[in-house]
């Protein structure tokens, strides 16, 4: 990952061109992010003329928003006709370790990431940790899977003391690029800085829900 200096936004440092997103909810009405396929589609182009090259689109599955694999590559299918443009699609989800989850987990239907597919992933509240978080990583991991834990700069309950614990173990770390700019709150970017500097952080993503919302992130110097 880079250290940034000099106050300049996302697009003018560079970091965009290249990209490959981690973490996105460009998939429409599915979740909480993205309602329409016009948006969707207008959220690749975009990407495509800041220069992210790739890009895993990840909704969300949880109680909540009980999503299945069947459904969602449904969506994804009809995306992918409508698309014409040349970034890489992929789709994989953002799963919620609750009640939902470890059903999945017994069921074996989880929807993994990365190019070989055995990346996961996961997030849990931003207040309280899962009940045996530590008993259910293992057990991700004894299926094959590398857990890859969304945002932890974001969750409030997580100390120095728990990043360690979770890299020892094995845990991959992704960066919401928006933390470094403050979306989140100062003490969200001081923790996503801490972790950038001590090389923690793996894989990055954008997070994006709003097209709109993502071009002021972009634009926004720190």
């Amino acid at each position: 990952m880079l250290f940034f200096k000099k106050k300049k936004s996302l697009q003018r440092r560079g970091v965009l061109i290249g990209m490959t997103d981690w973490h996105s909810h460009i998939l429409p009405s599915v979740d909480d992010g993205i309602q329409s396929m016009k948006e969707s589609l207008a959220t690749l182009d975009f990407y495509g003329q800041i220069g992210i090259k790739e890009v895993w689109l990840t909704p969300h599955i949880m109680e909540d928003i009980p999503n299945t694999p069947e459904h969602l590559h449904s969506v994804f299918e009809e995306l992918c006709s409508l698309y014409k443009g040349d970034i890489k699609l992929n789709l994989a989800a953002e799963n919620m370790l609750d009640n939902l989850f470890y059903e999945n987990l017994k069921k074996g239907n989880l929807m993994t990431i990365g190019p070989q597919r055995d990346h996961l992933l996961i997030e849990t509240s931003y207040f309280n940790p899962p009940m045996s978080m530590e008993n259910t990583l293992k057990a991700i991991m004894s299926e094959g899977i590398y857990p890859v834990l969304a945002h932890p700069e974001r969750y409030f309950y997580m100390t120095d003391k728990d990043y360690r614990k979770y890299k020892d173990m094995g845990v991959k770390f992704q960066l919401n690029l928006p933390s470094l700019t403050g979306s989140y709150g100062s003490e969200v970017r001081k923790k996503a800085e801490y972790l950038q500097k001590n090389g923690y952080y793996d894989y990055s993503g954008t997070d994006l829900h709003s097209l709109e919302y993502f071009k002021k992130v972009i634009e926004k110097s720190f």
